[in-house]
């Protein structure tokens, strides 16, 4: 059983990996290029989806419910991104929310 240790170590590597090229992408077309190729068209749906919860979440205007019945998200899912919006120490949602409002 040591390959656990060892997969997730190199999956790790790989995350971070992906993260380095992400951030070395120059504007909106470049960002919609490499999603095109990453990721299925139902990939990109679900990825945007959840931003767009993150951003009616954020703008705190709506209950689960509504959010839910305006875009036919999941309550799973908008239970899922409200935890990470909120709770989780990752604050990938928080950095981008608060970069894109000081934007405008």
């Amino acid at each position: 059983m040591t390959d656990a240790p060892t997969l997730s170590a190199a999956r790790a590597a790989l995350a971070d990996e992906l993260a380095e090229a992400l951030v070395r992408l120059n504007d909106k077309a470049e960002a919609r290029a490499l999603l095109a190729d990453l990721c299925t068209p139902a990939e990109i749906h679900t990825l945007a989806e959840r931003w767009h919860v993150a951003k009616l979440l954020d703008a705190g205007e709506l209950t689960y419910r509504e959010i839910h019945d305006a875009t036919g998200v999941s309550t799973t899912t908008i239970v899922r991104v409200a935890r990470f919006l909120r709770q989780e120490e990752n604050g990938g949602y928080r950095i981008l929310l608060d970069r894109m409002g000081a934007a405008r």
